[in-house]
């Protein structure tokens, strides 16, 4: 079967890795959002999807926009395809693309819809506090996410962090597109129930600034949920002090105001949140290396009683 793919980070790539390898699927085309500057020297960067299809000798095709656009559209139907496979493009499309395919338009979103709508469903799920999260193949429609699901997986998010989950559940996405595209004709598809549904909305850096005075679990949440970006951050002494990994601790001291690093050791900065306290475990502060704490003790004099935000 012939197919276009379209997406563009990282998690879209062990998926139409998967299309490439596959016997019975010709990839003739991806589609991707532009190179972007990167780095200290804003050297211009293709996206990983780019890098792949490059590599497997795909044609690579990135228009600036999809919509209002006559030229991009043109390009698009001059292929025959049974599929439109989109994973992570980055834009909503336009009817016109969405009818090119013979058979369907095709989307793997990381949530188990009709939950976590949106840019960000694998942040949202773990900073909300969901025990599980997933994967759902959907045939797409003109809205945000709300065509009907074709076929659906879930996994347990634990103490993973958004990185962690989102590698398990590409791989798995991969699995259930090939599934969802060599058994389409025979899938019932499921229509969404709108009343159920909720959004993630994309996220911004300021989204990762901690308020101590929520309670601890909630601040360990959204340090996992904003990992590895925009990262979850306090301040230390007007510097960015960002947090990567950390652990609650079931000790609450009412007199201590949150934010308050109450408790040093060798290994573990304690702070008093809204309610409990949490253990940092790896940390970075601005102009410094990500690093663990008894690293970063050794080279910075921290007191009892600091106050972070």
């Amino acid at each position: 079967m012939d197919v276009i793919f379209m997406g563009t980070p990282l998690t879209a790539v062990p998926i139409l890795k998967s299309l490439i390898d596959d016997p019975d699927i010709n990839v003739k085309l991806v589609v991707c959002q532009p190179d972007k500057p990167k780095g200290r020297g804003n050297k211009l960067t293709p996206p990983p999807v780019k890098e792949l299809a490059i590599e497997h000798n795909i044609e690579v095709f990135q228009p600036d926009k999809l919509r209002n656009n006559e030229e991009a559209l043109k390009k698009l139907k001059s292929y025959s395809i049974d599929f439109l496979v989109v994973v992570a493009y980055g834009k909503i499309l336009p009817k016109e693309v969405l009818d090119i395919p013979k058979k369907a338009p095709i989307n793997v979103h990381y949530s188990l819809l009709p939950k976590y709508r949106g840019a960000a469903p694998v942040n949202w799920a773990i900073i909300n506090g969901e025990k599980e999260t997933g994967v759902a193949t959907m045939h797409m429609d003109e809205g945000l996410d709300t065509g009907d699901v074709l076929l659906v997986e879930s996994v347990l998010i634990d103490k993973k962090n958004t990185e962690e989950l989102l590698i398990e559940l590409s791989d798995i996405g991969a699995k259930l597109l090939l599934k969802t595209l060599k058994e389409f004709d025979t899938i019932t598809p499921v229509k969404q129930d709108d009343s159920k549904a909720t959004y993630a909305p994309m996220m911004k850096k300021d989204d990762g600034l901690i308020d101590w005075n929520n309670d601890a679990e909630y601040i360990e949440r959204l340090i996992r949920g904003f990992y590895p970006w925009p990262s979850a951050f306090t301040k230390l002494n007007n510097l960015t002090f960002k947090i990567f990994k950390s652990e609650v601790v079931d000790e609450d001291y009412s007199n201590i105001k949150p934010g308050t690093v109450y408790e040093i050791n060798r290994d573990n900065i304690v702070v008093k949140c809204g309610k409990s306290s949490l253990k940092l475990q790896e940390i970075q502060l601005e102009g410094k290396k990500r690093m663990d704490v008894k690293s970063f003790l050794s080279g910075y004099k921290l007191e009892k009683g600091t106050i972070l935000g």
